[in-house]
């Protein structure tokens, strides 16, 4: 059936969806979470913002990008605390998804199925170029998925890997410029040897 002002006199008034803002360290993840997130302020909207509280690089309470934008955020342990702290939400944004439980891909689709507009940003590979958390199982059952890309630090092509320049081999090390650099594929793999 095609899109008309017809159908959308059909939708329920509260229309919500799951988007997700995927890819490498260094490739504008958080920018774009922030910069989607202010638009549906401006709009007078509604507008709770979640992130990890393991992730305490940049500041404990705000969402931080590289760039130095922030906004206002609540940290969560849990994924199933979004539930409880997002009631009388319209926009629900969360950063760093990758390091959330798998819980996380159940709450955006009951956020969204109660016609909430999910904005999810975070990691789609870890640093050995493998699906990373729930961001896999996210983009699935995503209406919009969005994948923004780095600059390969070696060659200057468009990169989507995160290259770890340290030696620590755990899945989750929290770092910056010091431990990562974003690398295009032949760079990745060819200097990943």
């Amino acid at each position: 059936m095609l899109f008309s002002e017809h159908n959308l006199a059909l939708r329920p008034a509260q229309y919500g969806s799951i988007e997700i803002v995927c890819g490498s360290m260094f490739s504008g993840k958080t920018e774009e979470l922030i910069r989607r997130l202010k638009r549906a302020q401006y709009a007078r909207l509604n507008v709770e913002i979640f992130k990890p509280s393991v992730d305490k690089r940049y500041d404990e309470k705000l969402v931080v990008s590289h760039d130095s934008n922030s906004i206002p955020s609540t940290p969560v342990d849990h994924s199933s605390a979004i539930l409880l702290l997002s009631s009388s939400t319209q926009v629900v944004g969360i950063d760093e998804a990758q390091f959330f439980d798998d819980g996380l891909t159940e709450v955006c689709v009951k956020l969204a199925n109660s016609g909430i507009r999910v904005i999810v940003a975070g990691l789609d590979m870890d640093f050995q170029g493998q699906p990373f958390g729930p961001i896999p199982n996210l983009m699935a059952v995503a209406e919009h998925v969005t994948k923004v890309h780095a600059v390969c630090m070696q060659c200057g092509a468009p990169a989507n890997y995160s290259y770890r320049l340290t030696k620590d081999t755990e899945t989750v090390l929290l770092g910056e410029k010091d431990a990562y650099e974003p690398r295009c594929r032949p760079c990745y793999f060819n200097l990943n040897k």
